[in-house]
């Protein structure tokens, strides 16, 4: 009887063991096929058989902008043509205003964001964001005898028109700092700055070198009033949520050009100097 029990126990247990192997290898094989559908549900795979990256940017100097001939050119242009080299696929920008750019690339017409987007905490409940290839902050621009003697507390007053492209970071900041003045909106960086020329508003706030290129070209009229940069954060692709590989790839990209340095002697390039200046038409 005990003979016949350790014989029965020990089939027993090799069945067990034989399922519990199953089991593993099925544990094993789901996972692999689950990695294996996250990487080919990856926009990385669509842009590979695309043989295209589509790019979505707004147009603000100097990040994209349309030189004599309409051509887009800019810092932006310049990262997403090295980007695509790299990927051995073409590069498609599509330019679209800034207010709708994140829902464009929810709704798929581009694969990724390059336009100098902030990084939010509100922004990034809707979107990822890569690590930052760039960083800037904003300054204010000011019409210089509307704003004579003022100091940066004086402008939050209900006497105080500011102007801002409508859903950029600095409509956002000057709501933020200066939540008792006027803030007129515009779908356009250059209708902001117009509204400080003509005297219609006091003051904007744009990323440089916006402001200081601004103050340069009228300087009887416009000034940076303040040496502060204000929110300075960091600038990052935006993506959609829940592709691993898209980020991954990203990533390590903007942290190959950034040790190399190569992001930093473009940054340089459109943002520190003027040597482009004679390609684009003067406003």
């Amino acid at each position: 009887m005990n003979r016949i029990t350790s014989k029965i126990t020990r089939r027993m247990g090799a069945s067990l063991a034989v399922l519990l192997l199953g089991i593993a290898f099925s544990a094993v094989a789901s996972a692999q096929q689950a990695q294996q559908a996250l990487a080919s549900a990856s926009v990385i795979e669509t842009i590979k058989e695309r043989g295209a990256i589509k790019i979505g940017l707004s147009i603000f100097t100097p990040w994209s902008m349309r030189d004599k001939n309409g051509e887009l050119i800019g810092f932006e242009l310049d990262v997403g043509n090295k980007l695509a080299a790299d990927m051995g696929v073409e590069a498609e920008f599509i330019p679209t205003s800034w207010d709708g750019i994140i829902p464009a690339l929810m709704s798929g017409k581009f694969d990724v964001i390059i336009s100098g987007m902030t990084t939010t905490p509100e922004r990034n409940l809707t979107i990822n964001f890569s690590n930052p290839y760039a960083f800037s902050g904003v300054t204010l621009l000011s019409n210089t005898k509307m704003t004579a003697g003022m100091q940066v507390e004086d402008y939050n007053s209900p006497d105080i028109t500011f102007a801002a492209r409508r859903g950029a970071t600095p409509a956002a900041l000057i709501a933020e700092m200066f939540p008792e003045a006027e803030l007129l909106l515009f779908d356009e960086d250059g209708a902001s700055t117009q509204e400080v020329l003509n005297g219609k508003a006091h003051a904007t706030m744009a990323s440089e070198p916006s402001p200081s290129d601004e103050a340069r070209r009228y300087p009887d009229t416009l000034s940076v009033p303040f040496d502060r940069t204000f929110s300075a954060t960091g600038e990052a692709f935006g993506l959609r949520k829940g592709d691993p590989d898209a980020l991954n790839y990203f990533n390590n990209w903007i942290n190959n050009y950034t040790r190399n340095g190569w992001l930093k002697k473009r940054n340089d390039y459109w943002f520190k100097g003027n040597d482009w200046a004679d390609q684009v038409s003067e406003k």
